[in-house]
């Protein structure tokens, strides 16, 4: 990076939190999505005529309010960041070293408002990691079968008593799955509905009961470093509101002409 840009950057910085301390309107998707962009042309470098190489790993650090509601979305809002970054790179041409990768993390140095990106090239692909999410927690998958229930011997536990023992069985391979009713008292629901087995797809809501279990592909980030820019092994837990089936996703128009 050059003088001009750290200059160009320090005074961006210093505006929007002058902006953001006066307005504190938040931090929305849509600016997150600007500033990715901006950063695979900042950080793009011409390699020889027909290669561009641009940065495929992203840190949007964010205010800890702006976090708190930015992680109701869970997985969901990066995985349509991600989107945003491949589709940029592919319009203008630029060749990532591998997969890109887009995590949101909370900063509570920054104020309600501002967000900074850290970008950085990194060698290797992104994997994703199957999730349940109940209640704001988010329950890993492991290949193979896992059981929902009230018994002891489940491998997720529910305290509804309407659950049963052994209540729902999801079988991960690998890349798909399939979610299947192990002849439950009260039943599983999708959208209402009863079922005996259902393809597993991420944002499928279950209903047990009371309860409900929300599917979801979350990126399985390792521990490394490039480029100054760490890589936590966390993912953003979902808040209660979203794992209920409230409005954590992100309408389907949104990212329309991004």
């Amino acid at each position: 990076m050059g003088i001009l840009d750290s200059v160009e950057r320090g005074l961006e910085r210093a505006v929007n939190g002058a902006f953001a301390r006066t307005f504190r309107s938040g931090v929305q998707p849509v600016e997150i999505a600007a500033g990715l962009k901006r950063e695979l042309e900042i950080g793009s470098v011409v390699v020889d005529r027909d290669r561009v190489l641009a940065p495929n790993r992203f840190i949007v650090r964010v205010a800890n309010t702006d976090a708190d509601r930015l992680t109701r979305m869970a997985g969901t809002l990066e995985r349509e960041l991600i989107g945003v970054v491949t589709k940029h790179a592919k319009r203008q041409g630029y060749q990532l070293l591998g997969e890109a990768d887009v995590e949101i993390q909370r900063d509570p140095s920054l104020t309600t408002g501002v967000l900074q990106i850290d970008a950085a090239q990194v060698e290797g692909a992104v994997t994703w990691q199957p999730v349940l999410v109940i209640d704001g927690v988010q329950h890993p998958l492991r290949n193979g079968a896992t059981v929902v229930g009230r018994g002891s011997e489940a491998d997720i536990r529910l305290a509804d008593s309407a659950a049963s023992r052994q209540h729902l069985q999801l079988i991960w391979d690998g890349k798909t799955g399939i979610a299947r009713d192990l002849g439950s008292t009260n039943g599983t629901k999708i959208n209402g509905q009863r079922f005996r087995e259902a393809a597993l797809s991420p944002d499928t809501v279950f209903t047990i009961g009371q309860t409900s279990l929300r599917f979801q592909l979350v990126p399985a980030r390792s521990s490394r470093t490039s480029a100054g820019v760490p890589m936590t092994t966390h993912a953003p837990a979902q808040s209660p509101e979203a794992a209920r089936g409230g409005q954590a996703g992100i309408e389907q128009d949104f990212w329309r002409g991004l």
